[in-house]
């Protein structure tokens, strides 16, 4: 199984710079998707089969943490697998993503950070992707 990953944050270098490491992660990916803010974001995950949002928290239009709200709101996404991609620093702020069941991720982040972080908030593991040998990290070359 590969994944169908969508990644919303306002900068344009950023989404390519995590397009660039999930590629490196190892993790197998389907497809990837990209939107500017969450409203974007809102309209891909409605339009596409999205396994994993990876989501900044500050950005305009509408921000992560509302587009993670609305999401939780929806019956057919309520548990869409997410992470949160940021550099923000409330403890408050992400408490409260993570008690609407995201996982946090700061950047900047390794390859085998994201690849850790993915297989975790999926339920997959390593060896049901890689087989009996499981990924390491001395295999990424980042």
């Amino acid at each position: 199984m590969a994944f169908n990953i969508l990644v919303v944050d306002d900068s344009a270098v950023m989404r390519t710079m995590i397009v660039r490491t999930l590629k490196m992660s190892g993790v197998p990916i389907a497809s990837i998707h990209e939107a500017a803010h969450g409203e974007e974001g809102l309209r891909v995950v409605q339009e596409e089969w999205i396994d994993l949002l990876l989501l900044d928290v500050n950005m305009p239009v509408m921000n992560g943490e509302e587009m993670l709200t609305r999401i939780r709101a929806d019956e057919r996404t309520r548990d869409l697998a997410v992470i949160i991609v940021s550099t923000e620093g409330s403890e408050t702020r992400l408490a409260n993503l993570q008690a609407m069941g995201a996982a946090i991720v700061h950047k900047p982040f390794p390859p085998e950070t994201l690849r850790e972080t993915i297989l975790r908030v999926t339920g997959v593991t390593d060896v049901e992707y890689y087989g009996s040998v499981a990924a390491s990290s001395d295999q990424l070359d980042f």
